[in-house]
């Protein structure tokens, strides 16, 4: 039996066809449009709650920040282009984004301080591809929030427990700090956040 592979098609192609329907979520993986799985509720709430405290610290600080509901980051590396679960976007950075203002698209690392991925079952998406293309895209700071404990054993230790790992870019590649439990969050970006991964992962109601 002879296999057909998938059609793939650029990055530009996609965001010129971006499909909207019913609100679904859809990224473009290696020339492949990839349906995002619906969220589950704790997904969402924490997602929530993170960026009202980002929000909080952006106003504060009288940073020229904000968070998108939707923006798509175009990789450097591939014909993908990610939808992550939070993106800062500094609007300082936005004259130089081409397709910022017909796609909601960046590509410079530049209009990005920080982007985090909130795991779902679907973990080596976000510990194996967009942790490489991000990384790529010299984003200075990513987030990959595994509430769940869903990632392998190889990213968040044995026994697994629910894990928030930090990749800071240093000398152009990620050097990772990993928070379990109470231990204070220590974020490049936000050194004041007064947060630890226990209280992240507490919110909300777990799936039974």
């Amino acid at each position: 039996m002879v296999q057909t592979l998938p059609k793939t098609i650029t990055v530009q192609e996609f965001l010129e066809s971006y499909p909207h329907c019913g609100g679904k979520r859809y990224e473009l993986h290696n020339g492949i449009i990839i349906e995002m799985s619906p969220p589950k509720g704790k997904h969402e709430e924490i997602i929530g709650f993170l960026t009202l405290e980002f929000s909080l610290k952006i106003r504060g600080l009288k940073l020229p920040w904000i968070i998108p509901k939707t923006a798509l980051l175009q990789s450097s590396l591939s014909q993908s282009a990610f939808c992550p679960d939070i993106l800062l976007l500094n609007r300082s950075n936005l004259h130089q984004e081409k397709q910022w203002g017909q796609y909601s698209t960046l590509s410079q690392a530049a209009s990005v301080p920080l982007v985090i991925e909130v795991v779902s079952s679907n973990w080596r998406d976000d510990y194996y591809l967009k942790l490489s293309e991000y990384e790529a895209m010299q984003i200075i700071e990513y987030w990959i929030v595994d509430y769940a404990a869903y990632g392998g054993r190889k990213f968040i230790g044995s026994p697994k427990q629910p894990t928030l790992s930090i990749y800071q870019l240093m000398e152009e590649e990620y050097q990772v700090t990993r928070f379990q439990g109470s231990t204070p969050i220590v974020s490049p970006t936000f050194p004041q956040l007064n947060l630890t991964a226990e209280e992240i992962f507490q919110i909300g109601v777990d799936s039974v």
